[in-house]
């Protein structure tokens, strides 16, 4: 029996976050006929995850792939989530749990992101500059990942800069982001939101980036081909690699 593939959302009160997860799920399931594909919320959205792995653990003892729907290693993926596993761990002694890496960093996301911006006319271009424009974090590090993710993409596809934005949490703004690339020289900039579904802070986003005149706002990554391709990847990388387990006997 194949390992169930669990995808771990944040959730939203905006129903396209869940419209969202419910497209990749499919689009998951295309890609791997015969897998079977679920997604649990942190929050605000049904099935929250400890009630998923109530239901995976009542129709079988095959092991689960938990992969984290999350583009950096933050408090949701560093503190909340194992907290999460480990508690449903110790009432469900059927069940193991293989916790997949996050997301991020991914090739298959600069193609994603690639991909949104062409659907507003923006191609790499060296007289071309990009924001960035994550969600920010208050962990120093997750927002390090964000920055090594925009150096190491721009040097992938030729754009003349990338510049990060936070929409919360931290600066810079997508304005500052703005003013940075135009002190650079660039005058044809594209905002590329790295998020993963529609909701507050991609409207955030996309009302910073009016203010800044810009008027080449990508969609979010969204339910992409890539985006599929890559949580069936984090899911082939944790049956091989065994990260971390969750288990009654862990």
């Amino acid at each position: 029996m194949d390992a169930r593939l669990l995808l771990l959302a944040h959730g939203s009160r905006d129903p396209r976050h869940a419209a969202t997860m419910d497209a990749l799920v499919l689009r998951a399931r295309a890609l791997r006929p015969g897998l079977d594909v679920r997604v649990g919320y942190l929050d605000h959205c049904a099935p929250r995850i400890p009630r998923t792995l109530e239901q995976l653990a009542e129709e079988g003892d095959g092991p689960v792939v938990a992969v984290p729907m999350l583009l950096a290693r933050a408090y949701h993926a560093k503190t909340d989530i194992p907290g999460v596993l480990r508690e449903a761990a110790g009432r469900l002694p059927r069940l193991t749990v293989h916790l997949a890496d996050v997301l991020g960093p991914s090739p298959l996301l600069w193609r994603a992101l690639e991909h949104r911006l062409a659907e507003v006319g923006v191609r790499p271009a060296a007289d071309t500059g990009v924001i960035l424009a994550s969600a920010g974090s208050s962990d120093p590090a997750a927002n390090a990942a964000t920055r090594a993710t925009a150096a190491a993409w721009q040097r992938a596809a030729g754009w003349g800069g990338v510049a990060v934005a936070h929409a919360s949490a931290a600066p810079p703004s997508v304005a500052e982001a703005a003013q940075l690339l135009r002190a650079q020289g660039l005058r044809r900039l594209a905002v590329a939101p790295y998020l993963l579904a529609p909701g507050l802070l991609p409207d955030r986003i996309a009302a910073q980036a009016a203010t800044a005149d810009i008027a080449a706002v990508a969609a979010p990554i969204g339910a992409s081909p890539d985006l599929a391709e890559l949580l069936v990847q984090r899911y082939a990388e944790a049956l091989t690699t065994r990260p971390a387990e969750f288990a009654a006997s862990a």
